[in-house]
């Protein structure tokens, strides 16, 4: 299954995308996970909102799971979940300019 954009999947999309983000950093488990997210955005989430994203995330190609550390389970960002990323990213950086080119 692919997905051409994270913003086609609602209520989701944003866990999704943060979750990209962290793991564009190097494989992390979901506790790291949470903790990161939670630095970077200021946003907590819960560890159903967190596996169930990782399933769909991993369903569609862009994670991967790693074999478990310990009782940890670590997850890594695949070659589609990076190129996914970097066009979202690339996709709100146009809506924030203009953004802040309109309150200018």
């Amino acid at each position: 299954m692919t997905v051409n954009n994270l913003t086609e999947w609602g209520r989701f999309s944003e866990p999704a995308l943060y979750i990209l983000m962290s793991l564009a950093s190097g494989p992390k488990h979901g506790y790291a996970m949470i903790e990161d997210i939670e630095a970077f955005a200021g946003m907590r989430l819960g560890a159903g909102t967190l596996y169930g994203a990782l399933g769909r995330l991993e369903e569609r190609g862009l994670v991967e799971a790693l074999p478990s550390e310990d009782r940890r389970r670590p997850y890594r960002l695949t070659s589609t979940g990076r190129q996914q990323l970097n066009q979202q990213l690339n996709t709100l950086h146009r809506i924030i300019l203009t953004g802040l080119e309109r309150l200018a």
